[in-house]
């Protein structure tokens, strides 16, 4: 005997929402609601993107089961305010892309930085004694310059993470390796420039990209709604109101700034405006 009766979530969009740089927390939050939307049948998923990137193992994580959940169930992507570098290489995990015509994205490339305090630690009177197994152990150490050997290899990583995200776009939006690389210089660009160059299909709100997944799988974009899965709040935000609001300007200051710690001579699929 066939049900007659779709069960709930068949019915609705599933939605998930990508925020802030993407790092560790970002990508266990990601896979874990992934997982979910696998499990419980959701016939489209709808990718809400509002990044400025992050690290590059963590984009490629979140690619990839993107890339397998696609083969399962229609996935769309909304670019919001920005959408930039790891922001772009997790939206190609999306088989098609909705970007408002103002969106900030583009930034393909990859940066990585670290810090010399060489000269600050001469004027206080603080050196450091080093003993390595090879040339290269303590390379980006922030107590002195960069050896050239220490630049080319460098450089090398840098250029095979970017040759990654290049093939990565191009394969994503069917486009040539030198079409993609013609603007994949680090430069940003709006969500209209985004269109003609083929990195998104169309320009509109989240709404739109809304409908449009209600349509592709055969759903009432009048009546279908989006499920959204959200991480879990704080235990004390559920029970004492405004206590979220109140911390959350003092909080993202203090993240951002973690972020910055954790992530010093990282490779980063990152904007820095």
């Amino acid at each position: 005997m066939v049900w007659p009766f779709k069960p709930k979530f068949r019915k609705q969009i599933a939605r998930i929402e990508i925020t802030g740089a993407i790092a560790s927390a970002t990508r266990k939050r990601v896979l874990e609601a992934l997982k979910t939307v696998e499990e419980k049948k959701f016939p489209a998923l709808l990718l809400r993107i509002d990044s400025p990137g992050g690290t590059v193992g963590d984009s490629q994580e979140i690619y990839s089961a993107l890339k397998r959940l696609r083969e399962k169930i229609k996935v769309v992507a909304s670019f919001g305010n920005i959408s930039a570098s790891g922001g772009v290489y997790i939206g190609m995990g999306a088989e098609h892309i909705v970007a408002n015509p103002g969106t900030i994205t583009g930034s393909i490339g990859v940066i990585l930085r670290g810090n010399n305090l060489e000269r600050l630690l001469e004027k206080i009177g603080v050196s450091f004694q080093v003993i390595k197994s090879g040339p290269y152990k303590d390379i980006l150490a922030f107590d002195r310059e960069l050896t050239q050997p220490e630049e080319n290899i460098l450089q090398e990583l840098i250029d095979t993470s970017y040759q990654q995200f290049v093939q990565t776009v191009a394969e994503g939006r069917s486009l040539t390796v030198e079409a993609v690389k013609s603007f994949a210089d680090g430069r940003i660009f709006t969500g209209q420039q985004a269109l003609a160059l083929g990195v998104v299909d169309r320009l509109g709100t989240e709404e739109d990209a809304r409908r449009w997944t209600a349509e592709l799988v055969g759903l009432d974009p009048e009546k279908t709604l989006c499920y959204t899965l959200e991480e879990r709040k704080p235990f004390l935000s559920r029970f004492v109101p405004g206590s979220r609001q109140f911390s959350s300007g003092i909080g993202a200051g203090i993240d951002w700034l973690e972020f910055e710690m954790s992530t010093s001579g990282l490779p980063l699929w990152l904007y820095r405006p």
